[in-house]
């Protein structure tokens, strides 16, 4: 079979038996099969466009089964899943090479089932149209639970809108590190349309390949992200502390917005996560950022009311970065259910570091309104010491006068992005 396939039915089948995330799954094939960065991005491709589109692929093979499409051996189903993302979705790939390529994987572990693979996909193939889907869920291949929490809160054409953003393809975004470089060309990149010093970057592969990379000229993060630490608005001096750092690109952003000039203390809960943002500062050069590993929920006396700025990016269910991490939309409200009371206790903990008029910026990655508004609803309702308070960003954003901001894919052409700013007052 060929290697991108292979790279891409094995991470498959990874994240379906262990769960593992899809991109650590695939990460691991292209480097087992020594995949050229042309052939990676094909199985990226075709990793992350099954598990975008999986409920409708499985709706468009259910046609032309005679049996349940979960009664199908599961490997079976994922290279069924596989070939019929090409033939439906890929016009640079004829249907006959994706059909024939099917029936070699099939032989080549379930060779039985070769017969049942190479006339399903035919017909998918030769079909003059395939069948309206039933439902948004089934269109976009989102569960019913959270297609019915985008309409409850945003309508039905929002939600659609917000479903389809979820399903395209989302470039890279790279910030620039403005304390080595003002102006960066590179082949593949076009500046951001209204964000000062972000770049666009199309077709260029693994970032970490770039020389500018390398030369720590850039890092990778998204709008939205760097959008929260621009209101929370460090200034050179300051003593920063970032609760949930990891991977560490608001520590890399306030750094660079303070101009090395300062203190920035990012901890995490993991402790081997630590070494990635130590590498990050080196590469690009931040002398002000000191790691510690910290449950973000237990508050240390010691540094009682002494950081100007704390930025606390909280855990949460991630359903804003669908469109980058797809297989996200396949958690279950019981898993998203206790992460508001997590969340509270880390915005409480975090804000008694918090120096007198100082500043205390919550942020997430998702689009619930319990885990965003409605955790600092219940913060502010115990803590008189804090107001909220309005700040400007780029147009087209402007003021926020409010002091908090929900971004979405399909308005911003951010990722799902809550941040809120908060002034001690007393």
């Amino acid at each position: 079979m060929s290697s991108p396939r292979k790279a891409a039915l094995n991470a498959l089948m990874a994240y379906r038996k262990s769960g593992t995330s899809a991109e650590a799954a695939l990460d691991k094939q292209i480097k087992n099969l020594n995949l050229e960065p042309r052939d990676a991005a094909l199985a990226a491709k075709l990793t992350f466009g099954v598990l975008q589109n999986r409920t409708l692929l499985d709706f468009y093979l259910a046609q032309f089964l005679n049996t349940p499409i979960e009664k199908l051996e599961p490997r079976v189903l994922d290279i069924l899943r596989t070939a019929a993302y090409q033939i439906v979705f890929l016009d640079r790939i004829p249907a006959r090479a994706a059909v024939d390529e099917a029936v070699r994987m099939t032989k080549a572990g379930s060779p039985k089932a070769a017969g049942l693979v190479n006339a399903v996909l035919r017909r998918l193939a030769e079909a003059d149209k395939l069948p309206e889907p039933p439902s948004l869920a089934v269109k976009y291949s989102h569960p019913m639970w959270l297609v019915k929490r985008f309409v409850d809160l945003l309508g039905q054409d929002g939600a659609e809108a917000l479903l389809a953003a979820n399903n395209a393809e989302v470039p890279l975004y790279a910030q620039m590190n403005t304390l080595k470089t003002d102006a960066l060309t590179l082949e593949g990149a076009e500046p951001h349309p209204w964000l000062p010093d972000c770049l666009i970057l199309q077709g260029v592969g693994n970032p970490a390949n770039l020389q500018a990379f390398r030369d720590g000229l850039l890092y990778i993060q998204d709008p939205a992200a760097k959008l929260a630490v621009m209101a929370a608005d460090p200034k050179p001096g300051t003593r920063l502390l970032d609760p949930c750092a990891a991977p560490g690109g608001k520590s890399f952003a306030a750094a660079i917005q303070m101009g090395n000039k300062g203190e920035i203390l990012a901890s995490d809960l993991q402790e081997k996560k630590l070494s990635k943002i130590e590498e990050g500062a080196e590469r690009l050069g931040l002398t002000i950022i000191k790691t510690s590993a910290q449950d973000a929920r237990e508050f240390d006396p010691a540094v009682l009311g002494t950081f100007d700025t704390v930025i606390v990016d909280a855990p949460c269910s991630g359903l804003g970065i669908i469109r980058k991490k797809p297989e996200i939309r396949d958690k279950t409200p019981e898993e998203i259910v206790r992460l508001p009371e997590i969340q509270l206790a880390i915005l409480q903990s975090a804000a008694r570091c918090v120096a007198p008029g100082g500043t205390l910026l919550y942020a997430t990655c998702t689009v619930l309104p319990e885990e965003n508004s409605g955790v600092v609803s219940a913060f502010l309702a115990d803590n008189q010491a804090f107001a909220l308070e309005a700040f400007t960003l780029p147009d087209p954003i402007g003021t926020v006068p409010e002091g908090q901001i929900m971004l979405y894919p399909h308005i911003h052409d951010t990722d799902g992005f809550f941040f809120c700013k908060l002034r001690r007052v007393k």
